[in-house]
């Protein structure tokens, strides 16, 4: 898998890096991913996922059960 996140779907963007006499060349910008290992007590097991930051908070705010039981309608198998 590459550097896409696994709920917010954050891809690397691309932009322009700008020097101090203002030539400008390309770049890319690369989301802030994260592995983490969560616990689905619904499933009694262990669950690893790719995630920005952001989407830990949403995990953290949603609750993990709610969150995978999105993905799961969306197709992806976790």
């Amino acid at each position: 898998m590459a550097r896409v996140c696994q709920v917010t779907g954050k891809t690397p963007v691309g932009g322009n890096k700008v020097s101090h006499s203002n030539i400008k060349t390309k770049r890319r910008f690369l989301p802030n991913l994260q592995q983490k290992c969560f616990y689905l007590a619904e499933e009694d097991k262990w669950i690893t996922l790719k995630l920005s930051t952001e989407a830990i908070r949403t995990i953290n705010k949603n609750g993990l059960f709610s969150v995978v039981k999105q993905l799961r309608a969306q197709g992806e198998k976790i």
